[in-house]
């Protein structure tokens, strides 16, 4: 967790960014990730160097050639503002024309996954007081740590979404994490997401490992498939690419599988690969049939990208691969043939598990969209039985757009570690802790929990029901009310009771009036 210390830091360095004449939050963080990059490369040499000084020799291989020491964050950190400035502005002709930038882009896969995706990168700092100002911040920052540096990286990304800006990349965290608790990975799954955006749901599942299968890690075969096969990307936005890059990087994942361009193109044939997808495709938006890859038009053709993406998900999943996925609520009740298709794909050729029905306010302040997570496993042969609704009406957090937290994030901390500790504190400021667990009632098959009655947050529909109203996923449909009943007086009640309260007042008047003489 990110102390105090370490978030004034941050917005320390936030700050200054603004206050040179960056505004844009995601150019922010995009030069933020490149200075970051830098001084990570050169930490990585430095190890090199203390290996060879103590061992005689190493089978890694240098970043920096010897000539090029002026290029690296050790040398240029303490140089005059001017001079770090024109290493990184200006070609150096004694080194080939490049600058401390470029050399970036000249590492190709020795520099790991994130060089992949920097060839477009451009440096937009524009002074060198400011370059100065950051770079000497960011030496500060405990870089060195995972779980700190995948932290502050994290913190950072956070404020795409408080300057209002590019805040539909970003899901908020709580609900990511609870997804993945929710699917709970596990270690031979190959984990997809389709929509990256800056790879919150792929952190989070790698995250989801060392906090309740450290273990694991002390395995080689694991550690290999962690590093190499277990986390794919799919993003269009290049600069997305690189942010999801580096917040997997920052967080340990070394060699994540990530593909730029668009998921639903003709060129994207993926099928039967993953075993778990957490996404949240984008909501908005309608492509021409001849863009998108003829076979996610099969189960339902339309233009639409919500249901598309449900589409490609269900091909890209292998038999038995599960899926959580959030969708706007019009995908659960829309009257279009496309929707209902693809309602009727997951409940009657998949196995449809549960909706959960997400508050509204739950991405303000920049969208107040209703949305639901949809949990599904890929079958081909049915296998619904009763899907499980929940009807979440709090997330810990405020639904205006200040999104005020409502619980401490130590105590929130609770919600997944130990959600039964936390059930009446949390009453009526967050779900969460409900949520998790009666999930795990389900696919416990706990006899005493039956979920039978609809008067509750939580409870079963049988598929029948379901098949009989035309597949309509919307919780309102299922979801009993009961009122309470109000009796009225009858109106010459009413009517006698004001002309008693009339006549009070005529005497009263005329006492005044004797009072007065």
């Amino acid at each position: 967790m990110i102390t105090g210390d370490l978030k004034s830091q941050i917005d320390r360095i936030w700050n200054d960014f603004w206050t040179g004449g960056i505004s844009n939050p995601l150019t922010v963080i995009e030069q933020f990730t490149y200075l970051i990059f830098l001084k990570q490369l050169d930490d990585k040499q430095i190890l090199i160097e203390k290996e060879i000084a103590m061992l005689g020799g190493t089978t890694k291989k240098m970043i920096y050639a010897e000539s090029q020491k002026e290029l690296r964050w050790s040398y240029f950190k303490d140089k005059d503002p001017e001079v770090m400035f024109d290493l990184f502005r200006k070609p150096q002709r004694h080194l080939n024309d490049l600058t401390a930038f470029d050399f970036m882009k000249t590492l190709g896969a020795d520099g790991g996954k994130f060089t992949e995706y920097i060839k477009g990168a451009t440096f937009m700092i524009d002074t060198p007081k400011l370059l100065d100002k950051v770079v000497q911040q960011i030496d500060k920052l405990p870089l060195s740590n995972r779980d700190t540096k995948g932290d502050l990286y994290e913190y950072m990304l956070g404020k795409i979404a408080e300057a209002g800006t590019n805040g539909q990349f970003r899901t908020p965290r709580h609900i990511i994490r609870m997804m993945v608790e929710l699917t709970q990975p596990k270690a031979d799954d190959t984990i997809c997401d389709p929509s990256l955006g800056t790879a919150g749901f792929l952190v989070a599942a790698g995250q989801y490992f060392h906090d309740k299968h450290d273990k694991l890690f002390l395995d080689k075969s694991f550690r290999e498939h962690y590093n190499t096969n277990m986390f794919n990307g799919l993003e269009i936005d290049p600069s997305m690419m690189r942010i999801a890059s580096m917040n997997l990087q920052l967080h340990g994942i070394e060699s994540p599988q990530l593909v730029g361009g668009s998921a639903l193109a003709e060129n994207n044939t993926i099928n039967g690969k993953y075993s778990l997808v957490l996404a949240n495709p984008p909501f908005k938006g309608a492509l021409d049939y001849d863009e998108v890859e003829s076979s996610l038009l099969q189960i339902t053709k339309t233009k639409k990208t919500e249901l598309l993406f449900l589409s490609l998900i269900l091909r890209m999943l292998k038999l038995g691969g599960r899926a959580a996925v959030i969708v706007p609520d019009g995908v659960l009740f829309g009257s279009s043939g496309a929707h209902k298709n693809i309602r009727k794909e997951l409940v009657e050729n998949q196995q449809l598990q549960g909706v959960i029905s997400l508050p509204s306010g739950v991405f303000k302040p920049y969208a107040g969209v209703s949305t639901a997570i949809l949990l599904f496993t890929k079958t081909n042969s049915g296998g619904t039985d009763k899907v499980w609704f929940y009807d979440m009406q709090t997330d810990g957090f405020s639904l205006d757009d200040k999104r005020n937290a409502q619980i401490s994030e130590e105590v929130f901390e609770q919600c997944f570690t130990n959600p039964e500790s936390v059930l009446k504190e949390f009453k009526g400021k967050c779900d969460i802790p409900n949520i998790l667990l009666d999930w795990k009632s389900i696919n416990e098959k706990r006899p005493a929990d039956n979920f039978a009655d609809r008067t509750q947050k939580s409870f079963l529909i049988p598929k029948a029901d379901i098949a009989a109203n035309d597949y309509d996923l919307s919780i309102n449909r299922y979801k009993e009310i009961i009122y309470d009943e109000v009796i009225y007086e009858k109106p010459q009640t009413l009517i006698a009771d004001i002309k008693a309260i009339d006549q009070k007042r005529m005497e009263a008047m005329l006492d005044l009036e004797k009072m007065l003489g």
